[in-house]
């Protein structure tokens, strides 16, 4: 086991809204996410600008600092992939709500909003939501780079017994 790791991000690439048109009438989308040596992504949703993909994706922390970056991109069959935007996921703030381990709060109740600013790619106001127990957070990505388009994902946090945790770094 990795001794460097903190801990598990499950990322959820929820849906695509708006996307750009890259083929004739839409577009072949797929996500791909990096962080540090890590690559995953989603599958492709033909022939739609507005795909729900609903995919969890399962990273593994090892240091807060490091970017996690999306990237859409439209499948081509005979070329290379055209890029269709990008954004990063700051989730710096909802790790700190993680750290303030707080404990049987109702169901929807918002621990803390985020709002859009210059320094992050959200499209609207975000908020660290405490569900069955734990803290989510939902967000809608603007995307870079790009004519138009969003990416709706979540974060939640996973302490692995044997991984360093949260509690020993600043934030």
């Amino acid at each position: 086991m990795d001794n460097n790791v903190l801990g598990i991000l499950k990322l959820r690439i929820i849906k695509g809204i708006n996307l750009a048109i890259r083929d004739t009438r839409a577009s072949d989308p797929y996500v791909v996410v990096r962080m540090g040596d890590q690559k995953l992504k989603t599958r492709v949703i033909k022939n739609n600008c507005n795909p729900t993909w609903n995919e969890e994706l399962t990273l593994f922390v090892k240091d807060v600092n490091i970017p996690l970056h999306l990237t859409v991109y439209d499948k081509d069959t005979f070329t290379v992939d055209d890029k269709m935007g990008e954004a990063e996921v700051d989730f710096i703030p909802f790790l700190r709500c993680k750290k303030m381990e707080l404990k049987n709060l109702p169901n929807g109740c918002a621990v803390k909003r985020i709002q859009p600013n210059r320094s992050n790619y959200l499209a609207e106001e975000s908020s660290c939501v405490w569900n069955d127990g734990d803290i989510v957070q939902q967000m809608i990505l603007r995307l870079k780079n790009v004519e138009k388009g969003e990416v709706v994902v979540q974060i939640q946090w996973v302490d692995v017994v044997g991984f360093r945790g949260l509690s020993h770094i600043k934030l």
